[in-house]
């Protein structure tokens, strides 16, 4: 394969959004390619590409079409050939792929929790009756909603700097983001407070990084093996499993986190209504080979628990 491999003069051309978090994602993917084959950066040119979740700010991911609004346009490019790999937020990933597209890397997995972001650094319990929260996510919406329902939730979009500022101008006196993003950003020093998952459970796929390739590249696919995550790979075989069975997008109210646990997998996953009032959850154990009929199996058992209304929303 060594002469096939990329280089400054033919590089490997790295698909991305062009947010800091996305470019933070594919400098990584950059660097551990590099590594892998003793490659100079140079090898590797990062690609920003236009989606329409980032230019259309003033509305909310429901009112304009959910989680391809981040993936669309770069997966076009990546089967027109104009890039060679594209680098996601797996929790921004439909299910399903495009006819000829893989998704079958995943780098080692960040924090999965969420942080609870203020400009005094507080907890989520030291919020006042009645406060302000502002959060895009409606799984985050629907879980705060369940456990303070006192609270006025507000739709609040941009990356963290823009929801800094947010929060800076008052519109919200605290939000959520992924700790994963902010490690990825080096932001530690934006006050927050971790969110365990017993307390709020995190999105599907949360804190984990997958890179997508045509299915007909077998250099890129050989490449690519050399910086994939299996125990990453293994978690997120479950909790998409989990999100398929149940048509999952960011139109719908679901949370899962899979674990592993010697030769086993532990899933816990939950369902919600938008407004919070009601959630129905179910965990499970299985041998790892087992984890995507385990994530399958607490869908169908959430499923089979909710009354026959409760899915209608998402129609």
């Amino acid at each position: 394969m060594t002469r096939n491999l990329p280089s400054p003069s033919h590089p490997l051309r790295i698909g991305t959004r062009g947010s800091p978090l996305a470019l933070a994602q594919a400098h990584e993917t950059r660097a551990r390619l590099a590594k892998a084959f003793d490659l100079p950066e140079g090898a590797f040119e990062i690609v920003v590409i236009k989606v329409t979740g980032d230019q259309i700010q003033d509305k909310s991911l429901r009112e304009i079409g959910g989680k391809g609004l981040f993936t669309r346009e770069i997966e076009e490019d990546l089967l027109a050939s104009k890039i060679d790999i594209a680098v996601h937020s797996m929790k921004d990933m439909p299910v399903e792929q495009p006819a000829g597209l893989l998704l079958d890397t995943y780098l080692p997995r960040e924090d999965v929790r969420d942080a609870f972001v203020s400009l005094d650094g507080g907890q989520l319990a030291d919020l006042p009756q009645g406060a302000t929260v502002g959060s895009s996510s409606l799984r985050r919406r629907a879980q705060l909603a369940h456990r303070r329902p006192d609270l006025n939730l507000v739709e609040f979009r941009g990356n963290v700097q823009t929801r800094m500022r947010k929060l800076k101008e008052g519109i919200a006196q605290a939000t959520f983001l992924a700790k994963a993003g902010l490690n990825r950003l080096g932001m530690d020093d934006v006050p927050h407070g971790v969110i365990e998952p017993e307390e709020i459970l995190p999105a599907v796929a949360q804190g984990a990084i997958g890179i997508e390739r045509r299915q007909s590249d077998p250099l890129v696919a050989e490449l690519l093996a050399a910086i994939h995550d299996a125990p990453t790979g293994q978690q997120l075989a479950c909790e998409r499993a989990f999100l398929g069975a149940l048509d999952g997008s960011c139109e719908t109210p679901i949370a899962g986190l899979a674990l592993l646990d010697g030769d086993e997998i532990w899933m816990r996953g939950e369902i919600l209504r938008p407004d919070g009032s009601e959630v129905i959850a179910d965990e499970g154990r299985a041998q790892i080979s087992d984890g995507a009929a385990l994530g399958e199996d607490i869908a169908a058992r959430l499923r089979a628990r909710a009354p026959d209304d409760f899915f209608s929303w998402v129609n």
